[in-house]
């Protein structure tokens, strides 16, 4: 069995240059979700000189939607996005310090180019566990564009969440 990494989140340069592309990690901490529409939103309220929802520098954003939360549970089924729709704002979002990213599927030549330039990493979650992810999230809220309904973005507190490193700031990567 691979050995397993702790990491307490929020990420910070000096953590994401410990990690290696094909390690499994298991992440604690706040994470905020963000999908298409939202990552657009950002994006824009950046070019625009506007206020974010929160703070960029050193978050990490998870690709997902989740469910509604079935009674008694902070948050519903949560899996990973595929990730290569947001790739045309993944840049403008490290440059404003996102450390780190969650979702599923390859990446394309200019997000690769971009961890390294700017010290971030892209996490795998597993795709089609939405169900079993959604046990290690211990709360969920949502903190801006409730307009978007499931892609609004929510700040997250995994507590062990599974992941594998997919790309690293030394041009690994496991695809």
């Amino acid at each position: 069995m691979t050995d397993l990494k702790s990491i307490i989140l929020p990420l910070n340069e000096e953590v994401v240059k410990t990690l290696r592309a094909g390690e499994h990690i298991l992440l604690s901490g706040i994470v905020y979700t963000a999908r298409d529409a939202a990552h657009k939103r950002l994006v824009e309220a950046i070019g625009n000189g506007e206020g974010l929802p929160f703070e960029l520098k050193n978050a990490t954003i998870y690709y997902t939607g989740p469910a509604p939360a079935p009674p008694g549970r902070p948050i519903g089924s949560a899996g990973p996005t595929t990730s290569y729709r947001m790739d045309p704002y993944t840049e403008q979002l490290l440059k404003a310090g996102v450390r780190g990213m969650i979702g599923k599927g390859e990446r394309g030549t200019d997000v690769a180019f971009a961890l390294q330039k700017y010290k971030s990493v892209y996490f795998a979650a597993v795709g089609g566990a939405g169900a079993l992810l959604s046990e290690r999230i211990i709360s969920c809220e949502i903190v801006a564009y409730d307009d978007l309904g499931t892609e609004a973005i929510h700040r997250l507190r995994f507590e062990k969440f599974p992941v594998i490193v997919a790309q690293d700031i030394f041009g690994g990567n496991v695809y």
